[in-house]
């Protein structure tokens, strides 16, 4: 594969870029001062956020970056994750303030407790960036694996039975999920080393050099290998079946952390199936991995539909909207097309900031009503006329209703699928996206629009309300136009996917 020598500068900007939240941890645990640690991670936060549109404007120049030697690589695939988990980051880190100053307000949390929060939110930035930011495969599981290490001290931040079940639960199959992923990456890299004998022990492990060696893999192993990656990453990734650990943990974790759980973990591994589908299609030809995440998806997207209608906590019901979307983004790789690709990257930046607008809203809701239960939250639009609205829009987001961002990316994505010839899975997403309209929209309507059972003082405008603005904002613009800048990373990306490389 083919990079540029680069300039010093983007060799430190990449640095940089992994560098800063580490810095931000470090201060955070220095200073242990609560209205300190919050502004150090916006900061901080910001400061990821610009580098990462930094390194987006050389990634459209050159195509490819690679620093210190290949461990550090980005290409326009990279560009898409490090984007989304930046722009979702620094909102986190807004809307943080506010609603951990709550929590600790109402005695939920105290001091040691609010410095870990921010100390496991900056050090959980650090290693969702590891992973588009590594070549080597060895070291983007490692990042993966240390992304369950930190999030599950999140999720158990609260320290009560339910938050410890769920970390647990997390921890154990998400774990068991890694090693099936660690196994296939060293089924794949025991291929590449058997079809090339003079090659660095180290260098093997780079995905530049499996791609480019893909072709004399044998097929056997790599259909072997891709299951035990698809399962691996499949569980991490909230693919069902393996997804029962994510309503407990998405449910138990702060909104802020869900909202980085649902709207970035989940896409991290994603991404790792996706570096391996491109090297299984580079060998064997697409079909094989294709039918796998064809089958898988639209089993996500089913059991989402039987879970959400049923569902009576607001934010597992958004958790499991998470397995709907991952399946629909699962299906969409499957379907192969250029268009079914992009339609796919679209769709996994589009989930990010409509399901980080739904966590923020309803963590705002969850601390006015004290629960999560649908039955007990009614009159939403009365008592909080803003974060209601907010809320009722990402709700209609969130089911695919124009003109919203996920509209646009899942009519790409089903025109695709019938246009390619795939029309018995489009039917069946069809048909779990209505039940999942109806029983999505009967929970919405009653909530935001019901009578409240309580009097309650109303809303005051405060720090939350910011991110969820932004993310309204990008939401309506997103669903009419995608930004030229942000389509033609995409589309560069979408051919990464399809033949393995841009050429320059």
């Amino acid at each position: 594969m083919l990079t540029e020598t680069v300039s010093p500068a983007i060799s430190i900007l990449m640095m940089s870029l992994l560098l800063t939240p580490i810095i931000s941890t470090i201060i955070v645990t220095l200073l242990k001062i609560k209205r300190i640690i919050g502004v150090v991670t916006i900061i901080s936060s910001l400061i990821i956020l610009i580098q990462s549109l930094l390194l987006i404007f050389f990634i459209l120049d050159k195509k490819t970056i690679s620093v210190l030697d290949g461990v550090l690589y980005v290409d326009s695939l990279s560009g898409v994750m490090i984007i989304t988990i930046s722009t979702v980051g620094f909102l986190s880190s807004l809307y943080s303030v506010n609603y951990m100053g709550k929590q600790y307000d109402k005695l939920l949390v105290d001091e040691k407790k609010l410095v870990r929060y921010y100390q496991g939110f900056n050090m959980f930035l650090f290693t969702m960036l590891l992973v588009p930011l590594s070549n080597n495969l060895g070291i983007m599981w490692i990042a993966i694996e240390a992304t369950t290490l930190v999030s599950v001290l999140l999720i158990m931040l609260y320290v009560k039975q339910s938050s410890i079940e769920a970390s647990w639960k997390y921890l154990m199959i998400a774990t068991v999920g890694l090693s099936l992923a660690l196994f296939g990456t060293i089924f794949f890299y025991y291929a590449n080393s058997v079809s090339d004998r003079s090659l660095d022990s180290i260098k093997g492990m780079d995905w530049t050099n499996m791609v480019e060696n893909a072709h004399n893999f044998d097929p056997s192993l790599v259909k072997f290998a891709f299951i035990f990656i698809l399962v691996g990453f499949g569980t991490k990734a909230g693919i069902a079946p393996m997804h029962t650990w994510l309503p407990d943990a998405h449910s138990e974790a702060p909104s802020p952390i869900s909202a980085l759980l649902s709207g970035v973990l989940l896409n991290c591994a994603i991404y790792g199936i996706l570096r391996f589908h491109i090297i299984s299609s580079q060998s064997i030809g697409s079909e094989f991995s294709n039918t796998l995440l064809i089958i898988l998806g639209v089993f996500s997207i089913g059991i989402s539909a039987a879970s959400i209608y049923f569902q009576k906590d607001v934010k597992r019901m958004l958790a499991f909207s998470s397995v709907e979307h991952m399946g629909i983004i699962s299906v969409a790789i499957g379907f192969g097309s250029i268009i079914a690709i992009y339609g796919a990257l679209l769709h996994i930046i589009n989930h990010a900031f409509v399901k980080s607008l739904l966590f923020f809203s309803s963590g705002s809701i969850s601390q006015k009503y004290q629960t999560k239960s649908i039955s007990d939250i009614s009159g939403i639009i009365r008592i909080m006329p803003i974060t209601g609205f907010m809320f009722l829009i990402g709700g209609l987001a969130i089911i695919g209703l124009p003109p919203f961002n996920i509209f646009m990316s899942e009519f790409l994505i089903l025109s695709s699928g019938f246009s390619s010839g795939n029309f018995l899975a489009s039917t069946f997403v069809i048909f779990f996206l209505i039940i999942i309209f109806a029983g999505f929209g009967k929970h919405l309507v009653k909530m935001v629009f019901g009578n409240p059972k309580l009097e309650m003082i109303k809303e005051n405008w405060d720090i939350s309300v910011i991110p969820m603005i932004i993310l309204v904002f990008v939401i309506f613009v997103m669903g009419i136009y995608v930004p030229d800048p942000l389509q033609l990373l995409i589309e560069d990306a979408s051919r990464i996917v399809l033949v393995g490389e841009v050429n320059h």
